[in-house]
């Protein structure tokens, strides 16, 4: 008697979360999160399907009333057609509401504030970004953080020694 197994869908992401800036929540103290669409062309969204993209210097910019994420890098799918001219670090435009604009825009200004995007994720078929008004973290914080992650890992390993 041989057992088969079912045959699965190879994908490199088969669902949520497309891309992470995980430097963003190392450097930074994450004040307020907003969820952003973004305006994509076609390669683009193929190209966040296969997993291609990066958002480790991303950043976002006001201007003109709208929202831009900077820095997200797409890389171009070698299958993407020869008469589309891939720009992978283009400046692409963020979907929010007047007010949430304005929001943010009012917060980013105080100093030492700023936007960043820390998430790229699917909601149904839509490409969504976590974007989030963050503010610097000083050294001294960052220690803190490493120190609190290594204390929960310690705490993890305890308990699970003790209930084995």
């Amino acid at each position: 008697m041989s057992v088969m197994s079912k045959s699965k869908k190879s994908s490199v992401n088969k669902g949520g979360t497309i891309a992470q800036n995980k430097r963003a929540r190392h450097e930074y103290h994450i004040e307020d999160k907003y969820e952003a669409g973004l305006v994509l062309l076609g390669w683009e969204v193929k190209s966040l399907r296969a997993g291609k993209a990066q958002l480790v210097d991303s950043y976002v910019i006001f201007k003109d009333d709208e929202a831009w994420l900077i820095g997200a890098y797409f890389a171009p799918l070698e299958a993407t057609s020869t008469h589309v001219i891939a720009d992978p670090s283009r400046t692409r435009k963020l979907l929010l509401n007047r007010k949430e604009i304005d929001k943010i825009r009012r917060q980013s200004e105080q100093d030492g504030y700023t936007t960043v995007c820390l998430s790229l994720f699917w909601k149904k078929n839509k490409v969504k970004a976590d974007i989030a008004l963050v503010k610097g973290k000083k050294l001294h914080d960052k220690r803190a953080t490493i120190k609190e992650r290594e204390w929960g890992r310690q705490k993890q390993r305890v308990l699970k020694a003790y209930n084995q």
